[in-house]
């Protein structure tokens, strides 16, 4: 779709998205958020995290926040549910020998993921309700909202039964 020179301030506004989790890509940090912020899209779906593991700061997320044409556009942290990633804060090295009880095979598709079993306490308080959560951290870093990733896990469990 076409630009939009539109503020944004839900996600009926929106004419356009730019979905970007992987900043490998780019030279550096820097060069990322600049590319991004030298366009006009409506919405932006990034990672709470560059690719050194590193979260994106409340100022780095609020400048992205403006189009390049000035327009307000919202900015969504991607958070994976269904599957734990060997690459990020919360994963210990000692998961890959003596894996937690919610912890499942890895992914064959997508190496460093792992398929987890999402209704467990543990895993549940990694991703909300406390102050070291991966959705405390999203917000503290000022994003508008997330997107979900990997909602379907429940069809792994029913395809064993």
């Amino acid at each position: 779709m076409g630009e939009n020179s539109d503020g944004i301030t839900s996600l009926e506004d929106a004419k356009n998205f730019l979905y970007l989790i992987n900043p490998g890509g780019f030279s550096n940090r820097a060069a990322f958020l600049n590319a991004i912020r030298d366009t006009n899209y409506d919405i932006v779906i990034i990672d709470l995290f560059d690719d050194d593991g590193v979260s994106l700061s409340h100022n780095d997320v609020s400048s992205l926040k403006v189009k390049e044409d000035g327009g307000r556009r919202l900015v969504i942290a991607y958070m994976s549910i269904g599957e734990a990633e060997d690459y990020r804060y919360y994963w210990k090295p000692e998961w890959k020998a003596d894996p937690p009880t919610w912890l499942e095979a890895e992914n064959p598709n997508w190496e460093g993921n792992y398929e987890v079993r999402y209704w467990d306490p543990d895993w549940q308080r990694i991703i909300y309700g406390n102050d070291d959560s991966y959705l405390k951290r999203i917000i503290d870093a000022g994003f508008d909202g997330v997107y979900l990733d990997i909602i379907d896990a429940f069809e792994h469990f029913e395809s064993k039964e």
